[in-house]
């Protein structure tokens, strides 16, 4: 059985291989993405012998650079849109304690049953010939094109030894099944349940890395629910695990119940993705309930209620970044979208003032139209006639928002007098005053006493500045 490979590039590095009478192989996701017709940028290559000096080779061949791990015994060669990984035929394995593997030299069978999965174990010869092979002829040691055809993610070894060998496989598991909307075979999946804490010796970095993954696929509800069942969830993202679970109390003739925040957040999360494949939105619907397991109490009265979920929650998320070593440069706009996610609903229905309009829209910045998606999102009442309520209601609100918005010029607001015309007037240096005096000017935008403009706010500070001087200027 043979594949068409089209790539040149590959056909070059075909020619290169026997050139050098090397045996190399396509492994893994390219000959897996071909039978599923995905795209296919990454290229690994395993070869039998040396494969630091073909990879020299074909960088040279290429004309560009090369970045070698002498550790693993692999290199990386970027050529154009593609990047091709090489190495050599290895055996890699985990002691019980460690974050990192040993490794050493193996036969070809040896590197390609130390894989996670059957459906990565495929393999393509790329040399050519009787000597060396058949060029795109397949090698399936483990029935990984069966596995295909029947969406399932099964490891080569006895499960128990493959996660053991490398825990992070339990996480990439979950990533497949979001990503290629496959099922996890049962014994690989009790496998990963029974053995869930081993994930703790592997690095921060690759857990998240692999979390990411799983929110940007197509389905990461999916893979999130397998984390959850898995029990990995508690050990990866203790926050998100604790969401789960519902609890109901009797009072008299009334019962009192709550729905399962895990379940209604992954539904907020599917709402989402068919919006959007921003993948920081999605993570802000993951976090927008957060914190409500903190805020949880119960009235004999009125029930549940998770009073200021929303303002812990965000408050929250800087501790879970550091943690996961998100990258922090998506905090703030994390942070504003957990904050806000109930502003707009708390709007519906009431006589709606435009200074809270404004202050809602200002507050918002530029996340101002995820807000709206994320909002949208989080109704999921499966009575479609308080679902029609809930929209209608909304749009209303969101329009206001959006009319108040352009009218006031609010996007990136900030006072239109200048911190350096505010120094150079009041003959000041740079200090908390200057702040202050900006804050003043901005609350009177957005009160409405004046129109977000520089001459009346120039005029409104220069009516005010001693006041205001008197008043912080003790405070510098």
């Amino acid at each position: 059985m043979t594949i068409d490979i089209k790539e040149d590039i590959i056909h070059q590095i075909s020619d290169l291989a026997d050139k050098m009478n090397i045996k190399a192989y396509l492994v893994g996701g390219f000959v897996r993405d071909f039978y599923l017709n995905r795209p296919r940028k990454d290229i690994d290559i395993t070869v039998v012998g040396d494969a630091l000096e073909f990879a020299k080779a074909v960088a040279n061949h290429f004309n560009t650079k090369i970045v070698v791990y002498e550790r693993f015994r692999t290199a990386l060669v970027p050529v154009g849109k593609f990047e091709l990984e090489f190495v050599g035929t290895r055996k890699e394995v985990y002691k019980t304690n460690s974050r990192k593997p040993i490794v050493s030299e193996g036969t070809f069978e040896d590197d390609i049953k130390r894989r996670d999965f059957t459906v990565n174990c495929l393999a393509a010869s790329i040399n050519r010939g009787i000597k060396n092979g058949l060029f795109g002829e397949i090698i399936d040691l483990f029935d990984g094109k069966l596995d295909l055809e029947n969406k399932i993610l099964r490891t080569p070894l006895d499960p128990i030894i493959t996660y053991g060998d490398d825990p992070l496989r339990m996480l990439r598991a979950a990533r497949f099944a979001s990503q290629l909307n496959f099922t996890i075979e049962k014994e690989s999946f009790d496998a990963i349940s029974q053995m869930a804490d081993r994930i703790k010796i592997i690095s921060q970095e690759r857990i998240s890395n692999e979390f990411m993954k799983i929110l940007a696929s197509p389905n990461p509800s999916k893979g999130i629910a397998i984390l959850f069942k898995t029990n990995l969830l508690k050990y990866i993202f203790p926050e998100l695990n604790e969401l789960a679970g519902t609890e109901i109390k009797q009072e008299g003739d009334k019962k009192f119940g709550h729905k399962d925040v895990f379940w209604h957040t992954l539904k907020v999360l599917d709402n989402i993705v068919l919006k959007t494949e921003n993948v920081w939105l999605r993570f802000a619907a993951l976090m927008h309930d957060i914190a409500k397991p903190r805020t949880k109490r119960f009235n004999k009265k009125t029930g549940w209620s998770f009073h200021g979920h929303e303002d812990i929650g965000a408050r929250m998320q800087k501790k879970i970044f550091h943690r996961m070593k998100l990258p922090l440069e998506k905090l703030k706009y994390v942070e504003t979208l957990v904050l806000l996610h109930q502003r707009p609903m708390h709007l519906v229905g009431r006589e709606i003032s435009d200074s809270a309009i404004r202050r809602l829209a200002v507050s918002a910045g530029l996340a101002l139209e995820d807000l709206f998606i994320l909002c949208r999102a989080d109704i999921t009442t499966k009575n479609p006639n308080r679902s029609e309520k809930y929209f209608k209601n909304y749009d209303i609100v969101v329009k206001k928002i959006l009319d108040v918005q352009e009218k006031d010029k609010l996007s990136e607001f900030q006072s239109p007098v200048r911190g350096k015309e505010i120094m150079e007037l009041c003959n000041i240096k740079p200090s908390r005053l200057v702040g202050h005096i900006k804050n003043e000017i901005e609350e009177a935008i957005l009160e409405g006493i004046i129109p977000n403009e520089h001459s009346p706010a120039m005029q409104y500070f220069l009516e005010n500045k001693d006041e205001w001087i008197q008043r912080f200027g003790s405070n510098t």
